[in-house]
């Protein structure tokens, strides 16, 4: 596990208990065995769907993408906004934003 990845559980220690899993590279963030965030190169991304991502975009923050065949393929997570990193209450905000859109994805 990387010292960002470590760290995040401070970061979210307002909205409670979170896991990890290395995937592809990066890792999968957990609550209760959902997967809500998604951490690669040390830069967090935090799930999203048509009724949470205006406020990603909103504030310009990018969507996860990787190179497949030559072609850019954008996830459903994105980049999470830097005050998070120091307003615990921000960061519980923006966790329970990307854990309710990683549950109405769940239910599809």
């Amino acid at each position: 596990m990387s010292e960002f990845v470590d760290y995040l559980g401070e970061v979210f220690e307002e909205f409670g208990a979170i896991t990890s899993r290395k995937m592809f590279g990066g890792h999968g963030i957990y609550h209760d065995g959902l997967m809500f965030g998604l951490v690669a190169d040390d830069e967090l991304y935090l799930k999203v769907d048509k009724n949470s991502v205006t406020f990603f975009e909103e504030r310009s923050l990018e969507a996860f993408e990787y190179i497949k065949n030559n072609k850019a393929m954008k996830m459903s997570y994105h980049k999470a906004p830097e005050e998070i990193y120091d307003e615990r209450d921000v960061a519980k905000e923006w966790a329970d934003r990307a854990y309710e859109a990683a549950l109405r994805s769940k239910k599809k």
